[in-house]
């Protein structure tokens, strides 16, 4: 079983969830002899090498052939496997979208597509290896499980699940290695609702991924000017409860989404739908990529380049809590 040690938890951080990846995988494999890895020529950037040595048996190298992988891992579950491949993130959805839809979900295989990198982690590799618009085409996918955790406290329990759960999933994960913990102890994991990370009563902000430390350190400094602000940890992506989202923004005279994802089809675009069937509503304002391409540099750089920042965040608010 995985330990939620403070120990753990901070190593886990320092790696980033890349990297963590392949130790919590390691140590679910344990416990769960019906797991099996496939990656497609990234054991070293999944740091699976470990799982690779004890159980060699059960972990295979599909070589840069993503779409190869995914219809392996459909035979694979389809003899009873739980098997999570493993890819940088634009190569495990949009090379492999169609494969993922017709040999996986269609029969609601026991697949977990394990999304490294997503948004701008790889950096300067450029707009080939950003991953902007995953979440928008994963999560129209009847039968898929669309998973976006806030750290690798929550990376590390939605890996727990996934062990579990029988079905199709898409794990997107986030971030460098030394992200802060958002999650720094031990807590109760519902991949059936989104988390309330910090109470508020002017703005409420839903973030996902890696925004949720950003949109926590921006409600800090909120407070200095008299902003009441919560946070919303939206990390279950597919299936959402829109009900239970409209009343939770009914919370707010005002309500931002950031994520580091274009705004179309994101989170953005779920709260949208949600508050779509409610007669009165708060304002929305949507943070994200702006549905351009992007010219590339390094991660904080593009952060910072398109106002994914803590500062970049709480000066929006300002700016329309004030209008």
């Amino acid at each position: 079983m995985i330990e939620f040690s403070s120990q753990n938890i901070m190593q886990w951080s320092r790696m980033g969830m890349r990297k963590a990846y392949g130790v919590i995988l390691n140590e679910l494999a344990n416990d769960y002899d019906n797991i099996i890895s496939i990656a497609a020529d990234v054991a070293d950037s999944a740091n699976l090498y470990d799982f690779a040595a004890q159980h060699s048996e059960r972990h295979y190298n599909a070589g840069i052939s993503e779409q190869n992988m995914v219809a392996m891992a459909a035979g694979l579950a389809k003899e009873g496997a739980n098997v999570f491949v493993t890819s940088f993130a634009p190569f495990v959805s949009l090379r492999v979208y169609e494969v993922i839809r017709t040999l996986v979900c269609y029969m609601n295989l026991n697949v977990k597509m394990v999304a490294l990198s997503s948004g701008f982690s790889l950096g300067v590799q450029g707009a080939t290896h950003y991953a902007l618009e995953d979440i928008a085409i994963m999560r129209a996918i009847p039968n898929l499980l669309v998973l976006s955790p806030a750290d690798t406290t929550e990376m590390a329990k939605a890996m727990e699940f996934l062990a579990r759960y029988d079905g199709s999933a898409y794990l997107r994960l986030t971030g460098l290695p030394g992200s802060a913990a958002v999650y720094k102890a031990d807590y109760k994991y519902d991949v059936n609702c989104f988390d309330v990370i910090r109470e508020g009563e002017d703005v409420g902000i839903f973030a996902t991924g890696t925004l949720v430390n950003e949109s926590v350190r921006a409600a800090r400094l909120l407070t200095k000017h008299g902003i009441s602000t919560g946070v919303v940890n939206l990390s279950t992506l597919n299936p959402v409860k829109p009900e239970e989202i409209a009343n939770e923004c009914s919370k707010y005279s005002l309500v931002l989404t950031t994520e580091e994802h274009n705004i179309v089809g994101g989170i953005g675009s779920i709260i949208s739908e949600a508050l779509s069937a409610t007669s009165k509503h708060p304002r929305l304002i949507r943070m994200g990529t702006v549905d351009s391409n992007q010219i590339a540099g390094n991660y904080a750089y593009m952060m910072e380049k398109n106002g994914l920042t803590a500062k970049a965040i709480a000066e929006k608010v300002i700016q329309e809590f004030n209008e």
